[in-house]
């Protein structure tokens, strides 16, 4: 049975296989540390969440919004990690918002720190 949810599930599958692997487009890059923080409306702590990418991971990097009902929304990194690579920048911090198009009633916001490791 198809559904919505199965729908944008194998949509992020693709745009994770045609994004190609970081040993292709960063060779320059050993590793990116996501460290954020999830503020979700609704849940009174905070959630920590830690990625890790290496050369042979999917130069993705959009992250999943947490709230239950989110499909098309979600944190893009690209611009800010693309940004780091091109200065050779080690380090940024910042926050965002969930870009979804549905009414923010319960959408994520993060608070990140990146960290790139060159070669």
């Amino acid at each position: 049975m198809y559904n919505r949810s199965n729908h944008a599930r194998m949509e992020k599958i693709q745009e994770k296989l045609d994004a190609g692997f970081m040993s292709k487009h960063y060779p320059e890059v050993e590793s990116i540390v996501i460290d954020m923080m999830y503020n979700q409306r609704g849940i009174a702590k905070p959630i920590h969440r830690i990625i890790n990418f290496s050369p042979g991971s999917y130069a993705f990097f959009k992250i999943d919004c947490l709230s239950r009902d989110c499909d098309d929304g979600g944190f893009d990194l690209s611009h800010v990690i693309n940004g780091m690579i091109r200065n050779h920048k080690e380090t940024a911090t910042g926050e965002l918002t969930c870009e979804s198009d549905q009414p923010p009633n319960d959408h994520s916001d993060i608070e990140y720190d990146i960290q790139i490791k060159f070669s």
